[in-house]
C-alpha cells in the first residue's frame, strides 16, 4: 500500500505552462506514467500543453473547478510564483480538490495565514508550501523529488527538510529497504499537513513497517509528534523509527534559513527535539549520512 497517492491518482497542474511546471510535469509523466491529466491557466483555457520530451499533450483549463470536473482529478500540484500561490491554493480549496500540493517557496506568512483559515473549514488536504512534494515508488510522483533514487519497499519517510528527504530515500534504497511513500511537509512556519497527520497514516498502513522522521529546529511540531507517538504506543500502535534533527549547531535566538525557525526560551532547539523524539522511542541518527544505517540497527534490535 501507500499513503495519499498511488497509481490511480489523477493530477492537474496549476502553473503548468511555466518553465518550472513544464519541467516537473515532464519528469512526472516519465515516472511510471504518473497520471497528469491537465493544467490550469486563466488566460489559456482551451489550449493544450505538449511535452518536449515525449510529445504528451494535456488540455489547459480556465479554472481548477473546470479542470476537476472535466478530468476527474483528485489532486493538484501548484508551481505558481509566490505572489499568486496563496490564491492558487484557495482556488483549489474552493474547487474541493481532495489533495493539494504546493511546491512554491517564499509565500508571505500572512498569505498562508489566510490560506490556513480557509483550509481548516474545507474538504481538502494541503501538503506544503515550500516542500518537495510526495512520491510513492513506481506509482506516482507529485513535485520535485528525483524518482531515480526511489525503490518500492517498506519504509515511510516524512521530513521537513527537502534535501534530507532525498538523503533518507537514497540510503534506505541502498540498504535494500525501499519506501512505501516519502512525504516532504516543508519547513515554513504556516503550512498544511504536519508530522502527526503523516505519522497517523503510516501507523495505519500495513505495508509501512518502519518510519524515518526528519525534523528541523524551530517550532514545536517535532515535540508534538513525539507526544502523539507516545500516546499511540500506549494504545499498542507503534513501529520501529529512526530520525534526525537538522540545524543542531544553530545559535539560540536567531532566525535560521528558509524555515524562519526561531529558537528561544528553551524550546525549539535541537536538544529539546532530540530528547522528545528519543523519549518516544525514535532512534536519532548522529548524522544525516547514517539515517539508513541507524534504521537498520533499529530493525535488527
Amino acid at each position: 500500500m501507500s499513503i495519499l497517492v498511488n497509481k490511480d491518482t489523477k493530477v492537474i497542474v496549476q502553473g503548468l505552462t511555466g518553465k518550472t511546471g513544464t519541467f516537473h510535469t515532464e519528469q512526472a509523466l516519465a515516472y511510471y506514467g504518473t497520471k497528469m491529466v491537465g493544467g490550469v491557466h486563466p488566460k489559456k483555457g482551451g489550449e493544450s500543453w505538449s511535452s518536449g520530451v515525449d510529445g504528451t499533450s494535456l488540455p489547459i483549463f480556465t479554472s481548477v473547478a473546470e479542470a476537476k470536473e472535466r478530468t476527474g482529478a483528485d489532486a493538484t500540484v501548484i508551481y505558481v510564483p509566490p505572489a499568486g500561490a496563496a490564491d492558487a491554493i484557495i482556488e483549489a480549496i474552493e474547487a474541493e480538490v481532495p489533495f493539494i500540493t504546493c511546491i512554491t517557496e517564499g509565500i508571505p506568512v500572512m498569505d498562508m495565514v489566510r490560506v490556513k483559515a480557509r483550509l481548516d473549514r474545507s474538504k481538502s488536504r494541503l501538503l506544503g508550501p515550500n516542500c518537495p512534494g510526495i512520491l510513492t515508488p513506481e506509482e506516482c510522483k507529485i513535485g520535485i523529488m528525483p524518482g531515480s533514487i526511489f525503490r518500492k519497499g517498506s519504509v515511510g519517510i516524512v521530513s521537513r527538510s527537502g534535501t534530507l528527504t532525498y538523503e533518507a530515500v537514497f540510503q534506505t534504497s541502498n540498504e535494500g529497504l525501499g519506501q512505501t511513500t516519502a512525504v516532504g511537509i516543508g519547513g515554513d512556519p504556516v503550512k498544511g499537513t504536519e508530522f502527526i497527520d503523516v505519522l497517523e497514516m503510516f501507523l495505519a498502513d500495513d505495508a509501512t513497517t518502519s518510519i524515518i522522521m526528519i525534523g528541523e529546529i524551530g517550532g514545536s511540531a517535532e515535540e508534538d509528534a513525539a507526544q502523539f507517538l507516545k500516546d499511540e504506543a500506549k494504545k499498542g500502535r507503534s513501529k520501529p523509527m529512526a530520525g534526525f534533527i537538522a540545524g543542531r549547531t544553530a545559535p539560540k535566538g536567531r532566525t535560521m534559513g528558509h524555515a524562519g525557525a526561531v529558537v528561544s526560551g528553551g524550546k525549539g532547539d535541537a536538544e529539546s527535539k532530540i530528547a522528545a523524539m528519543e523519549s518516544a522511542g525514535i532512534k536519532v541518527s548522529p548524522s544525516p549520512a547514517r539515517l539508513g544505517k541507524t534504521l537498520v540497527e533499529v530493525l535488527k534490535g
